[in-house]
């Protein structure tokens, strides 16, 4: 019997620009409601982050029209290219970058962005740091853990995040406030998110940015509070040749 929180396959989802968003938008909201009912949970604590990233601005106005306020984006030209001008007719707009961050595009990121999910070494919070201080802004800051030990994959080892906290704290005055995560494709998901949970619990970190398109019911029952959305709104992305 299938469970009727099941998000949408991927695959099964039109392509990029095909897709209705608002209908997509709508069928992963009423998920959320769902998954959280079922976990006990106010749907109200969990925040859907829809990644908009390769959607361009024509695509992402249903969402926005939709009243979707929260957005991720995996690179930060593409963002800094199709973002101003849509904030300028949504100034409620919270912007997260959600992909690996170069240190040398902390300067923009931190101007654009609302929350940054991909921390996870001490020169890039040198980085964010430095520009906070020159900018004014502070964008909150998530670490990314590698709960899978994915060599190809960013994000700190799960033994090394209290050192890494202690770096941004003690060395850079950061306040890093969450955890975010990216599961093994082939592993089951729930073990990486309750890795995660057990993480930020011990350190008193509020926000769990984890769970995407195919698995967010899971991560909701493991207590994320932030969901990263993508293909089940927006539509399939064209795959990499």
């Amino acid at each position: 019997m299938t469970d009727p929180w099941t998000p949408t396959v991927p695959e099964d989802k039109p392509p990029l620009g095909e897709a209705d968003v608002a209908a997509g938008l709508a069928e992963v909201r009423a998920l959320i409601a769902g998954a959280a009912e079922d976990s006990e949970r106010d749907p109200q604590d969990i925040h859907l982050v829809a990644i908009s990233k390769t959607a361009p601005a024509e695509v992402i106005l249903p969402a926005l029209e939709a009243g979707q306020r929260l957005f991720g984006e995996n690179y930060v030209q593409e963002a800094k290219a199709k973002w101003p001008a849509l904030r300028e007719r949504f100034p409620d707009v919270e912007l997260h970058f959600v992909g690996p961050l170069q240190s040398n595009k902390a300067r923009e990121a931190v101007e654009l962005f609302d929350v940054i999910h991909s921390l996870d070494r001490l020169s890039l919070a040198a980085a964010i740091s430095k520009e906070s201080e020159r900018t004014g802004r502070q964008p909150r800051l998530l670490i990314q853990v590698n709960t899978g030990g994915e060599e190809q994959k960013a994000g700190v080892a799960p033994d090394a995040v209290d050192t890494l906290l202690a770096e941004c704290r003690d060395t850079h005055g950061l306040v890093v406030q969450g955890l975010m995560c990216i599961p093994p494709f082939d592993d089951p998901p729930s073990p990486h998110f309750a890795l995660l949970a057990r993480i930020a619990d011990k350190h008193r970190l509020p926000i769990l940015s984890m769970g995407m398109s195919a698995d967010y019911p899971a991560a909701i029952q493991m207590g994320a509070t932030h969901i990263r959305v993508g293909t089940a709104i927006f539509g399939a992305r064209a795959k990499k040749a």
